[in-house]
């Protein structure tokens, strides 16, 4: 197949992960499915020509050299990366221990960049490429609770926007994509973690924040297998968009930050406009 692509998928033995290779195959290219448990990928997905499953720990630099050259000797080239493995560390920021921050930002920042390096060279020989990183609309914006994932999600989307800078040159394209609220498993107990802290003063909150980031799963409106296809068709185009508002609620929540980006401009736009030398 002439459109035929080759994506590598972190990430892709269950939640977003699985429907994304899901639609990728679908769609007739060929998928590398990775994760740190492959017989999960294998129950996810099957087996098929056109798949090749990959045990990979984003956290290790090695397990990405390892999926990327296994890719390559399977199918000769790789096409698309689409960093979406992904982990919550929920609480409050003087709750969560260090450890917890340096795991959230492991996996949702550290990781990606582990695995885009592994891909890069094969992209850069290639003098093409696409790659697609999950973040969040707490990569627009901070929320009560989200301290450690919105931090690895900014960071995520400074990495990505700069990164897009130094690799379109050698005709690979970058894309960030800013789901709302999508029914993944993101917020099971496999992928969410709480705060292992407590203090007094967050106490009341602190038992609302928990019972509705628990009672929220499986309530959430985005259809992740919609989403995929989705991916699936962005990529598809001459020139992917470098960023991807997915859901009604992320445009929401885009607009809201828009607004108010603008609003706090204007209130002190004389007093920054003031500040060159010379200027009275």
């Amino acid at each position: 197949m002439q459109n035929k692509k080759v994506w590598l998928i972190t990430g892709a033995g269950r939640g977003m992960g699985v429907d994304i290779a899901k639609a990728a195959l679908a769609a007739g290219n060929s998928v590398v499915a990775t994760g740190r448990n492959t017989n999960k990928i294998i129950q996810a997905l099957g087996e098929s020509e056109d798949l090749l499953v990959v045990k990979l720990d984003i956290t290790k630099p090695s397990d990405a050299e390892s999926a990327v050259q296994a890719a390559v000797e399977k199918f000769g080239h790789l096409d698309v990366l689409v960093n979406n493995a992904a982990s919550f560390y929920a609480g409050y920021f003087e709750e969560l221990s260090q450890e917890q921050m340096e795991r959230q930002l492991s996996t949702s920042l550290v990781g990606p960049m582990n695995v885009t390096r592994a891909v890069l060279p094969v992209m850069r020989k290639q003098r093409s490429g696409q790659i697609i990183s999950i973040s969040s609309t707490a990569g627009l914006i901070g929320f009560e609770f989200g301290t450690a994932y919105a931090a690895s999600k900014f960071g995520l989307e400074g990495w990505m926007q700069s990164l897009q800078a130094e690799v379109e040159p050698f005709g690979i394209n970058t894309t960030i994509v800013n789901p709302g609220f999508f029914r993944t498993e993101l917020l099971t107990e496999e992928s969410t973690n709480f705060a292992t802290h407590s203090i007094d003063d967050y106490n009341e909150r602190r038992v609302q924040q928990m019972q509705f980031w628990k009672g929220y799963n499986g309530q959430q409106t985005g259809d992740p297998s919609k989403l995929a296809k989705a991916l699936i068709k962005i990529s598809n185009q001459e020139k992917p968009p470098r960023r991807f508002i997915a859901g009604a609620d992320a445009i929401g929540t885009a607009e809201q930050v828009v607004a108010t980006l603008q609003q706090q401009i204007n209130a002190y736009r004389d007093l920054s406009s003031s500040l060159a030398f010379g200027s009275v």
